[in-house]
């Protein structure tokens, strides 16, 4: 099915991401968790789908991402990849999944491979996950680097706030992103940096930047599904833009359901056997 903005229909590759960047087409980036919604999300021309990691808040009610296991992530990516026909499906490793040991790593990556049908994963972190980075595309495994906040390494930041906004982690950002693009990953996302940065990095690297947080300069865009679509009532970050208020919409059709059954509107005589 054709999306709004869509004609092309072809599956969405790794090398059309970078075709994209070349060309100066934006790329367009949601996650989501389940066949429903991927079914959805894909029918209006998404490009790009995330089986984030982002699950463990947004499907689970945990505070962080560290909770969700690698079980965890194969059932909500195997779900997605069975509502996906156009969209590049891209499933975040999760903690402690490739960061121990790089052997482990490839094998991690390659059981989601298996056993999800995904067509790409997505690693958090620079020079420090480069082995394992190396040994995952050497197993013919297309990889997504992730760089600023790193929502796995929270506990080590202690916030959520901007990352890199001094010269010496600028610096740091800057050179991790070349090398992951120098080592193979097929495009780098960019998660709550400075917008004059995130454009020197997309300037700097080949491959496309995804931006969620850091700004309008990167290669393409990327945001929580349940987020944008205002289903969370509590989180209002800077860089978020509220598409719909689901929430509101949502809990207005389960109140009138619920009133309808209690009043015995709920069926009529048109809607039984």
């Amino acid at each position: 099915m054709a999306g709004y903005l869509v004609d092309d229909t072809r599956k969405v590759t790794t090398h059309r991401l970078f075709e994209m960047k070349q060309s100066g087409k934006k790329i367009a980036m949601l996650t989501s968790y389940d066949y429903s919604m991927a079914r959805i999300v894909d029918g209006a021309g998404v490009d790009v789908i995330l089986v984030g990691d982002s699950a463990s808040n947004t499907m689970a009610g945990n505070v962080t991402t560290l909770p969700i296991t690698l079980d965890q992530m194969i059932y909500h990516a195997r779900s997605v990849v069975r509502g996906v026909t156009r969209a590049l499906v891209v499933c975040d490793m999760p903690f402690g999944t490739y960061q121990v040991d790089p052997q482990d790593a490839v094998r991690n990556a390659v059981r989601i491979m298996q056993e999800t049908g995904c067509d790409a994963l997505k690693l958090e972190g620079g020079v420090e996950i480069i082995p394992a980075v190396k040994l995952i595309l050497d197993a013919g495994i297309p990889v997504m680097g992730h760089l600023g906040l790193t929502p796995q390494s929270i506990n080590k930041f202690g916030t959520y706030a901007v990352r890199a906004k001094e010269e010496a982690e600028a610096s740091k950002l800057l050179s991790d992103a070349k090398a992951l693009a120098e080592v193979g990953c097929f495009a780098i996302t960019l998660e709550k940096i400075p917008a004059k940065l995130a454009a020197e990095v997309t300037r700097s690297i080949a491959v496309p930047t995804i931006s969620i947080g850091a700004g309008g300069a990167c290669d393409g865009q990327v945001l929580v599904v349940h987020d944008m679509l205002g289903m969370n009532k509590g989180f209002s970050p800077k860089f978020l833009r509220r598409y719909a208020d689901l929430y509101s919409v949502i809990t207005d059709a389960v109140g009138q359901y619920v009133s309808d059954v209690k009043s015995g509107d709920f069926p009529n005589s048109e809607e039984q056997y």
